[in-house]
């Protein structure tokens, strides 16, 4: 299952368990959030498009980390006028984790478990397994 949300300017492609990045939005870390502007949802055959947004979608998240990004560099310059300009610029940005989504005519999805790591002892190899999927 997935669905096509808007938000922060951009579209952006969310499955259940997927975390992304977007546009700084004003929560906390650890709240929760619903983007309410799904244009899409998608399970299996089961396709429900808006026009432009869904009846009944909702995509829920919650707030894992605030931060910047790396900066990026702006320079101008012309050659032979004695003309240099440099500037900087660092993005604010929120990464989310998508827990739920919903629409109308659409069952949501539970929240999945987190994967579990189980170790062995032979030559202490790390193995990842997933239950419930």
């Amino acid at each position: 299952m997935y669905a096509l949300i808007q938000t922060g300017g951009k579209q952006y492609k969310v499955a259940q368990g997927n975390t992304l990045r977007i546009e700084k939005i004003p929560n906390e870390i650890g709240t929760i959030v619903d983007f309410n502007n799904v244009l899409m949802v998608a399970d299996g055959d089961n396709l429900k498009i808006g026009a432009p947004l869904v009846n009944g979608g909702k995509v829920t998240a919650t707030v894992e980390t605030q931060g910047r990004d790396k900066k990026v560099k702006i320079i101008k310059f012309k050659r032979r006028k004695h003309h240099r300009k440099q500037m900087g610029h660092r993005q604010y940005y929120t990464d989310v984790k998508i827990t739920s989504i919903m629409a109308d005519g659409i069952e949501p999805v539970a929240v999945s478990e987190e994967p579990k790591i189980e170790t062995t002892s032979e030559n202490n190899v790390t193995e990842v397994t997933q239950h419930g999927t």
